[in-house]
């Protein structure tokens, strides 16, 4: 029986993907798995100190690991129309993005604080906060603009916000490329038995909940930041797709690219 710690993030996307799992409605022959739900950036630090067996992480924290970790070819988010946004209060909007601009971001390792350097390196002055402090702080004026992920995309209008740049159409634009925002890192070390059976069950798990939404439900609302039913699908429609089933070859192209672009030089290896 193999020990292995999980780590995966409390949205929408993720805990679809894991609900018959952390239900114990998937059988795990050979694995031994506990599970570790928490904000994608402390997940990216939980990872970085080694804490984590397997776990979601942001693509722009998986090359500084790609030494200790593989990316698995099943549990990532990546797509057209799905990156962060930059937002502003509408009496912000004039605001100039310069060096003198307070830009606040989802954390240091995230890819949508990536995308943010890359496609305005005028900007900085970026602070960090958790994802779902970012518009409050904005409404409270602690910033000129910040960078939103996950339901704060679906939402920013409904609360007053309004958008200066769609980070993820930006990308798409300049690259062509689907956005790679984060994936399920897993050990090297681990037996290749292991990685396999791995694979296996998480897509089983992934399976189950395509056939049937409505059983996800109660463990996504457990989790998620925003409430409203409406908001968790559309999470999981735009953020669960096929290339969550299996990266292929187009997601291992836009991981190339991210790369290139941002100054990464070691490739991540694809396991299994």
């Amino acid at each position: 029986m193999t020990q292995l710690s999980v780590g995966l993030s409390t949205c929408p996307n993720d805990t679809f993907l894991f609900a018959p799992l952390l239900e114990g409605r998937v059988e795990t022959p050979g694995l031994d798995l506990t599970f570790e739900l928490a904000d994608v950036q402390e997940l990216n630090e939980g990872i970085v100190e080694g804490r984590f067996d397997v776990s979601k992480a942001s693509f722009a924290a998986a090359f500084d690991l790609s030494d200790r970790y593989g990316v698995l070819p099943v549990g990532s988010a990546l797509g057209f129309g799905v990156g962060p946004v930059l937002l502003s209060r509408p009496d912000r909007v004039s605001v100039r993005l310069d060096k003198s601009a307070r830009v606040l971001c989802p954390g240091s390792k995230t890819t949508a604080t990536l995308l943010m350097r890359s496609l305005h390196p005028e900007v900085t002055r970026l602070s960090h906060c958790r994802f779902d402090q970012i518009i409050p702080k904005l409404l409270a004026g602690e910033a000129d603009a910040g960078v939103c992920i996950h339901e704060g995309r679906f939402t920013y209008q409904d609360q007053g916000l309004a958008l200066r740049d769609d980070l993820g159409q930006s990308w798409e634009q300049q690259t062509g490329h689907p956005v790679p925002l984060g994936g399920l890192l897993c050990r090297r070390s681990l037996p290749e038995e292991a990685v396999g059976q791995l694979i296996a069950i998480l897509r089983r798990s992934l399976e189950i909940s395509r056939a049937d939404p409505d059983l996800a439900l109660p463990t996504m609302r457990n989790y998620a930041t925003e409430l409203s039913d409406d908001v968790i699908w559309r999470h999981v429609e735009l953020y669960v797709n096929d290339h969550t089933t299996d990266l292929g070859p187009v997601g291992k192209n836009c991981l190339h690219e991210l790369a290139k672009r941002t100054g990464h030089s070691g490739e991540l290896v694809i396991l299994g």
